[in-house]
């Protein structure tokens, strides 16, 4: 049970001291899951009672820590019957409970872990996740105040002969592996600069921007972003040429930390990938590239975004990333379709099948950030009917429509543009494209009604990448519209993400500090250097079938969460899991968005964005 791995914690604090003398006494055939970050006094509260047998409840009650007291009761919900490995399930709503302190669930012998009810309770977690980028730094690493990948790398299917060496150092590593990507990375800049932009108040300036710790007048979420940006530079150095990667599946011959990477026939030298929009695949394998627009719509929405926001602090570097968001989006005019990452030596890679959502994303953020004549030219049409008639390409993210989609095939998770679209446009136009959001949310609904859990967001490959990218569309569609219909929904997938899921744990490494949380990820920082991957955001919970056919997983612990395992989805925290428990960077970029977004709405009301 992962009650064992809690035991295993040296930093207790009292409530959870109490906590774990509760779960020893209790039922060993059920259980509540709780969000273990805790609730905002005014927010929707629910836990979820599980239960192996057939049982009948009717109530619970929630306890004061300190006190001992019963302090509010209430009834269940009928009951939602199977779920996973669960034979009965129900929901437990303390919505209408709104007095701060540490408290804890029980039904009958069944005791929840201790949680807590306050208004700064998700105060700090945005800069707590991005510990986990500054780690994820390549070339000059601030956590491990070493370098890495310095010597990065030389080209393959450009216009230049094959293994010409070009300086592409910087950027962030993708995931435990070091590969680096455009796709991801481009949009993982994107959501830093947003969250900033959106909730600049959230975000605080401990760190230089080297990564090392000290003030430099700038918030680290910028600084941070401008780390992702000046690599995007460097992947897009002249106006028609792009890169899309660096390294591919080499990489995991072996885990090794990362400046040891030396298995690419050239000294430490990295392939770097050229743009070529046409498949692409060194060995075995090849993906099925087919234009550039894609990757091109990433680069120039980053880079407009970036403009805008540096354009008081620093009209020298905003000027370059102008005229970088300008050549790239001419690139995705003149070469449409997908760019997508390249294979080698096995059949994984992100299977990009969209690219008009990155185009109208680009376009909408190069009219809001004024630099538009040229570009207006080329379309000949004003840049926002451009994104209209992009957005109506794709109107709902396809995975929420499909209920399934192969690796990344339609990324990113969510539709950025039609946030920013409908933020710039009127009348009937904006009204259809924020109809687009709630079509999209009812879908999910739909399947969500159906389980104590509120689930509908589908067990593939980084479920949880999706999951915090849906709760941020709930936010955004009730942010447009005033509308709060989708609010139980929005705080379900929060939830989801720190506790109030089958397995009873957070799925951020270290998060919060005091509960179960990954302590045993794929990533070789833990495994082999023995430190923390503070902010790491999992893969999550993947389909049993997903699981089962996947090549080269071996559990090497006993797992903690066997109870809890079934065909419906399965998770461990294991380091040799990496289909549910490795950390990836544009995930926790988006967690980072997400939890501005929660922190901000802990402080202020949620005021629309002009």
């Amino acid at each position: 049970m992962s009650t064992l791995k809690t035991l295993s914690k040296i930093f207790l604090s009292t409530g959870i001291i109490i906590f774990i003398s509760f779960t020893l006494v209790a039922a060993e055939d059920s259980w509540i899951r709780v969000n273990l970050l805790g609730y905002k006094p005014e927010s929707m509260k629910v836990a979820v009672w599980v239960g192996k047998n057939r049982t009948d409840i009717s109530s619970f009650i929630l306890v004061d820590v300190m006190s001992e007291k019963k302090v509010f009761e209430s009834d269940c919900s009928a009951s939602f019957g199977e779920y996973g490995p669960f034979t009965e399930t129900y929901r437990l709503d303390f919505s209408a409970f709104h007095t701060p302190g540490r408290y804890y669930l029980k039904v009958g012998n069944t005791i929840s872990p201790v949680f807590s009810i306050d208004q700064n309770v998700y105060s700090g977690s945005a800069d707590f996740c991005l510990r986990y980028m500054r780690q994820q730094r390549c070339g000059y690493n601030p956590f491990l105040r070493d370098s890495c990948h310095i010597h990065d790398g030389y080209t393959m299917y450009g216009p230049m002969q094959d293994s010409t060496h070009i300086d592409v150092v910087g950027g962030w590593h993708d995931a435990s592996d070091y590969l680096q990507y455009v796709t991801t990375s481009a949009n993982a800049t994107y959501h830093l600069l947003a969250a900033w932009r959106d909730f600049p108040n959230v975000f605080a300036d401990r760190f230089l921007a080297d990564g090392q710790s000290g003030k430099n007048h700038w918030p680290d979420v910028l600084d941070e972003a401008r780390w992702g940006l000046d690599w995007l530079i460097k992947m897009h150095p002249k106006e028609d040429w792009m890169f899309n990667q660096i390294a591919d599946d080499r990489d995991h011959i072996s885990m090794r930390m990362p400046k040891n990477d030396s298995q690419y026939g050239k000294g430490f030298e990295r392939p770097v990938y050229f743009c070529s929009g046409r498949p692409q695949g060194l060995l075995k394998y090849t993906n099925n590239s087919n234009g550039l627009a894609s990757t091109a719509g990433k680069f120039s929405s980053a880079f407009a975004l970036g403009n805008k926001i540096f354009k008081s602090n620093d009209p020298a570097y905003a000027l370059k990333l102008e005229s970088k968001s300008s050549s790239a989006f001419k690139l995705g005019i003149k070469y449409p379709g997908v760019c997508q990452t390249a294979p080698c030596r096995a059949p994984y890679y992100y299977e990009e099948e969209n690219w008009t959502d990155d185009m109208q994303l680009a376009a909408t953020a190069i009219h809001e950030s004024g630099q538009n004549e040229d570009i207006q030219k080329l379309l000949s049409k004003n840049l926002l009917a451009y994104a209209y008639d992009q957005a109506l390409k794709e109107p709902i993210t396809p995975w929420i429509i499909t209920d399934t989609a192969r690796h990344y095939q339609w990324y990113p998770f969510v539709n950025v543009g039609h946030y920013e679209l409908a933020k710039l446009i009127k009348g009937n136009k904006r009204e259809k494209i924020i109809d687009f959001y709630r079509q999209g949310i009812e879908m999910v609904q739909k399947r969500a009604a159906m389980n104590a859990f509120n689930r509908g967001i589908p067990f593939i490959w980084c479920s949880n990448n999706l999951t915090t990218s849906f709760a941020i569309q709930c936010i955004w569609y009730k942010e447009l519209t005033g509308d709060q219909s989708y609010a139980k929904l929005e705080q379900a997938n929060f939830d989801w993400l720190f506790g109030c899921n089958p397995w009873g744990t957070s799925f951020v490494y270290g998060l919060p500090s005091a509960a179960d949380t990954p302590v045993d990820p794929h990533s070789a920082f833990t495994h082999i250097g023995k430190y923390p991957v503070d902010g790491g955001l999992v893969d999550g919970p993947v389909y049993a079938g997903i699981f089962n056919n996947l090549i080269g997983i071996t559990l090497y612990e006993p797992d903690e969460y066997e109870d809890f395992q079934s065909q419906l989805a399965v998770y461990h925290d294991d380091y040799g899991d990496y289909s549910t428990n490795e950390p990836t960077m544009d995930g926790v970029a988006s967690l980072i968005y997400l939890m501005a977004a929660k922190e901000s709405e802990a402080s202020t009301s949620f005021e629309k964005k002009k």
